[in-house]
């Protein structure tokens, strides 16, 4: 899905900087540009950046357990 119209940044790019090294919205940003032209989506990237550096951070976070 595209996250970014203006740049051409997709949620897979914003995950792909993650798995990189980016560990915050700033790093993601620099290195992928959403979010750095109109601004309309940097709400959406900021919450995709942080899902996705807590599941680089704690591997297996996105697995449910029944109780």
């Amino acid at each position: 899905m595209y996250v970014c119209l203006c740049k051409g940044v997709s949620d897979k790019a914003i995950h792909q900087a993650v798995e990189e090294g980016a560990r915050s919205w700033r790093e993601v940003r620099e290195q992928t540009g959403c979010g750095t032209q109109c601004g309309k989506c940097a709400c959406v990237g900021k919450t995709i950046t942080r899902d996705a550096i807590a599941r680089e951070l704690v591997p297996g976070a996105d697995l449910a357990y029944a109780v």
